[in-house]
């Protein structure tokens, strides 16, 4: 199966739909998937038209993590190992800073590998009886992509902890409760709830959205004056937009804005 079926990329309307296609694996990932990634991520952010980004797994399942076959056959016990986890990592690190926001759609297992690409999203709304946690540890593995400078700062040292070190698997009404994810719904619902989210993100300026997506994921890296310097420079930046004019035109005039990005 070529590459392109394995991660599909769907252009709707405003919004791009990645899925991952290997429900028989449990949609775990492969080198040439993650790479397929970070081409489709440069993709959605390079077309105007695209202004969210919902990422989620066919067959009824997010991502059960890195293809264990593959891991065991092409890293693990070698002195390249270290490869993987960077791959992994830049990858995920791409999502996570990308301008379009992004939207995890959990169901069935969001775990190690998979788990790390949901803690990359924006967002994530997960299926009640979604499966999620990190889950290395219950296979002596340490995850390379996010989960101890990611997690922390989403639910705190202590639940983090919590989570890593035990390896639990939590549903979606509980990773809601921990504060790790933004929404759950029961399975039926799960689509309605989804496109409701993206409807609150794809009607916005996409150029306000990236400045403000950027400036927030800046927010815990300084200290409270280097970061209201920014948040001035932001402001400027933001007035002198077209839609800015846009907004507040449309505002004043009683009307629906036009954005065009600029």
């Amino acid at each position: 199966m070529a590459v392109e079926d394995e991660i599909q990329f769907e252009r709707d309307g405003h919004v791009a739909r990645v899925w991952l296609n290997r429900p028989w694996k449990k949609n775990c990932v492969t080198v040439p998937i993650l790479d397929r990634l970070d081409e489709i991520i440069t993709e959605v952010d390079e077309d105007p038209e695209l202004r969210v980004l919902v990422f989620r797994g066919r067959g009824g399942t997010f991502c059960s993590g890195f293809d264990l076959d593959s891991l065991k056959a092409d890293f693990v016990g070698k002195s390249n190992a270290i490869d993987v986890a960077v791959k992994s990592a830049k990858v995920c690190d791409r999502l996570y800073s990308m301008k379009t926001p992004s939207v995890a759609v959990l169901e069935g297992h969001v775990t190690a590998g998979g788990f790390e690409i949901m803690i990359s999203c924006d967002f994530a709304i997960a299926a009640d009886d979604a499966k999620i946690g990190d889950f290395h540890i219950r296979r002596a593995l340490f995850g390379g992509a996010g989960p101890i400078y990611r997690v922390p700062r989403m639910i705190g040292i202590r639940k983090t902890k919590e989570l890593m070190l035990t390896g639990k698997l939590l549903s979606g009404i509980e990773a809601t409760e921990f504060g790790l994810i933004n929404d759950h719904a029961p399975t039926e619902k799960l689509d309605e709830t989804v496109e409701e989210f993206i409807s609150h993100l794809t009607d916005k300026s996409p150029f306000t959205m990236w400045l403000t997506k950027m400036t927030i994921d800046r927010s815990l890296d300084a200290d409270t004056q280097s970061l209201m310097v920014m948040e001035h420079l932001a402001v400027g930046v933001a007035l002198n937009s077209e839609d800015a004019n846009e907004g507040v035109s449309a505002f004043l005039e009683k009307r629906e804005p036009k954005w065009t990005g600029r």
